[in-house]
């Protein structure tokens, strides 16, 4: 069997996701699980909701009919009135989050992001499954959250990989005797309570991984509006490279400084069962893509990274005293306890510095860290990588802005701009 992972834009609206069936039939005698994300922005969406939500204002209902009016237009175009079906199932899903959102807020935003934001993820895969059943496809909705089984980190759930293993298999075992499709959710889970998780941004391609290390599949496939692996984001970087074949490691370390098209967590146990993902073109479906594998001695190319929203943060003891160990060790502590991913880091004899993503808690960390130590910070700066770089790698990518730190090994070059 195989996994493929259907990301946003390739099911952003109707025509797109009559395109989804025209890719399944091109592997008509494969038994595939469908990894569904939510449509096109939904998630940004359900984030400002989230936000609005949270602070109580009314606003969250506007926001909530933009949500509610994009994905009925999406129905109206591959459905009849006669469709009762999913007619019913939407508007049920889309009624139970409006429900939601008269509740008022708990303290625990990470919380109430989870039970919000995973509502993206249900309506697209209810959507795809009733348009595939409607082509008379032998195919089963199942739900993620019942299946993939966390602990209540919100936001970024941690995998009870025993049990998930378990219920995957059990359960995609059993709808494999009479359906050779099955369509469920990326990026989300549920606990052992049955309360809702998220596994981190973009982490629809860890709930592929996930499937596909549990049934130990042939291969994971992620469609992309990318004709494959780029050496940059075509979108910031105006010369761009496929990159055919990369090494598991390679992938990871892309990965680890940001590169968006797969998320950090999903190569780690494709690798541990030595599973092939590729990325895919859903506009060229028959085309190869990139393959990461288990390759060995490959041409390095440079790989380009930005990362913008970037917060740099310079740390220095209240007493003057060196950064040591035990300063570290308190350092990490409290950006852990924040939930805040160090993304590049530095230090002298009396400062550390720290390059992260914005937090909506980035006020309260900051607090903390003021507690003990002196804090000096840049917002909105831009963090640049380039993997194997050469001389000439930053020509023409800094023009009109500032460096305020650099950072190089053999391989890899950091640059923070403003």
């Amino acid at each position: 069997m195989k996994v493929f992972k259907f990301g946003g834009m390739s099911i952003k609206d109707a025509e797109a996701i009559k395109n989804v069936n025209h890719i399944l039939s091109l592997y008509d005698k494969e038994k595939i699980v469908s990894v569904i994300s939510a449509i096109g922005k939904t998630t940004n969406q359900l984030e400002m909701i989230v936000e609005t939500f949270y602070a109580n204002k009314a606003e969250k209902f506007n926001l909530f009919h933009d949500i509610k009016t994009a994905h009925l237009q999406i129905v109206a175009g591959l459905f009849t009135a006669e469709d009762v079906d999913v007619n019913k199932d939407i508007n049920a899903t889309l009624n139970a989050l409006e429900d939601y959102l008269h509740k008022e807020a708990s303290e625990n935003y990470d919380f109430e992001y989870d039970q919000i934001v995973s509502y993206g993820e249900i309506l697209s895969s209810k959507i795809v499954y009733h348009y595939l059943k409607k082509q008379y496809i032998p195919v089963v909705w199942i739900d993620a959250r019942k299946l993939i089984i966390t602990d209540n980190n919100y936001r970024e759930a941690n995998i009870n990989w025993e049990k998930t293993e378990k219920k995957i298999q059990k359960t995609i075992t059993h709808h494999f005797k009479t359906n050779r499709l099955i369509i469920t959710q990326g990026f989300i889970g549920g606990t052992l309570e049955g309360i809702s998780t998220t596994l981190g941004r973009e982490g629809s391609d860890f709930s592929a991984a996930i499937f596909a290390h549990a049934m130990d599949a042939e291969s994971v496939s992620i469609w992309k509006d990318v004709e494959g692996l780029l050496n940059a984001d075509p979108k910031k970087f105006s010369h761009t490279v496929k990159l055919d074949k990369i090494p598991y490691r390679e992938a990871i370390e892309l990965a680890y400084y940001g590169a968006n098209v797969i998320h950090p967590k999903t190569l780690k146990p494709l690798q541990n069962k030595k599973i092939p993902l590729f990325v895919k073109s859903f506009m060229q479906p028959e085309e190869e893509g990139s393959i990461i594998h288990d390759f060995k001695n490959q041409k390095n190319i440079p790989c380009f990274i930005k990362k913008t929203r970037q917060i740099l943060l310079s740390i220095s003891p209240k007493d003057f005293s060196f950064i040591a160990e035990e300063n570290l060790s308190t350092i990490f502590a409290i950006f852990a306890f924040f939930g805040f991913k160090i993304n590049l880091m530095q230090n002298s004899a009396i400062s550390f510095s720290v390059c992260v993503d914005y937090r909506n808690n980035l006020a309260q960390l900051i607090e903390e860290l003021q507690t003990e130590f002196f804090v000096k910070y840049n917002e909105n700066v831009e963090l640049l990588t380039v993997r194997h770089y050469t001389e000439d790698s930053l020509n023409g990518l800094t023009d009109n802005k500032k460096i305020i730190l650099e950072q190089r090994n053999r391989t890899t070059l950091q640059v923070v701009l403003k």
